[in-house]
């Protein structure tokens, strides 16, 4: 398992190795997704009691310090 932060975790044997919450299989995606569909995190917290608001909090920062990376298109024949 490695650790991203001290809540955010990668494990190839847990979800597929996509990032998730501490270790359990509550995935940031999963949090993005509730977030960007108008859930606020108290709605978030309420459905997954497991979760704290640092959860949330590192799920986002996560998120945005992939999109602080830079990328490049390229073609696929």
């Amino acid at each position: 398992m490695e650790y991203i932060s001290d809540r955010i975790t990668i494990d190839e044997k847990i979800c597929n190795g996509k990032p998730t919450i501490r270790g359990s299989r509550i995935t940031v995606q999963t949090l993005l997704e509730f977030l960007s569909a108008g859930d606020s995190p108290d709605d978030i917290l309420k459905q997954y009691p497991s979760l704290e608001l640092e959860d949330i909090q590192a799920s986002l920062k996560f998120a945005a310090s992939l999109l602080g990376r830079n990328y490049s298109i390229k073609p696929v024949a």
